[in-house]
């Protein structure tokens, strides 16, 4: 369920006497961010992962990179430095062609360092106000990169894209961030706030990434399984 981890299964595929394979720290504090990480990760993963929640005491990383990876590699890696863990983090960009590829890394605070999503969204459609439905200048594609971190420095890196346009005004009561107002092109017309979460995970920019990431996941353990001891369970992949 979303918030807490998912419930073990006894003699689940993948896990050993009930217990997961390995253990993932999630790097984000956004509960939002959080919630979709835990569901699409473990519909690849299932009972092979554990995804623990960030540690309270652990402040926000701040993002100075220059592109998404830079700024989901600091996360990671500052959770993996601090908790001695694999860490996972993920950081996405809406860019819009009438914007110039804008908000891009700066989507999360386009309206301000404490900016909602609302306000976000206002200035974003303010921005697009005099760009007409349908022209060139209203296509966007959200990007996201999820990568894991390991304490020996080791990375997984997988991205996911999402193209589609930016509606006129906000639709739907769903989702979070631009999600009211990105209507992707593998949809059927409704922006993301607008479809169930199952609709939305199978076409979306962190859906395609944290697939991505863990196939990858699942081939790294698969073979650090074929060469151990039988009746290990490694903590890391």
């Amino acid at each position: 369920p979303a918030g807490g981890d998912a419930p073990e299964r006894p003699g689940a595929p993948g896990s050993v006497s009930g217990h997961p394979r390995f253990r993932l720290v999630l790097a984000t504090g956004n509960p939002d961010k959080a919630a979709e990480v835990r569901t699409i990760l473990s519909e690849t993963l299932g009972d092979t992962l554990e995804l623990a929640a960030r540690p309270s005491h652990v402040p926000e990383v701040e993002e100075t990179g220059t592109t998404l990876e830079e700024n989901a590699r600091l996360k990671a890696a500052a959770l993996a430095r601090v908790t001695g863990e694999a860490a996972v983090a993920d950081d996405t960009g809406l860019e819009v062609a009438g914007l110039g590829g804008a908000p891009g890394v700066l989507s999360a605070r386009y309206a301000g360092e404490t900016a909602s999503y609302a306000d976000n969204v206002r200035k974003l459609l303010a921005e697009l106000a005099r760009v007409e439905k349908g022209s060139p200048g209203r296509r966007a594609s959200f990007r996201t990169v999820a990568l894991c971190r390991f304490p020996d420095g080791r990375e997984i890196v997988a991205e996911g894209r999402a193209d589609g346009e930016i509606a006129p005004s906000a639709r739907g009561a769903g989702g979070f961030g631009y999600d009211s107002v990105f209507v992707p092109d593998d949809g059927d017309g409704r922006t993301f706030a607008e479809m169930t979460q199952a609709e939305k995970h199978a076409v979306s920019h962190r859906g395609r990434a944290l697939r991505g990431l863990a196939g990858k996941l699942a081939t790294e353990l698969a073979t650090k399984l074929a060469t151990e001891p039988a009746g290990e369970s490694p903590r890391d992949p």
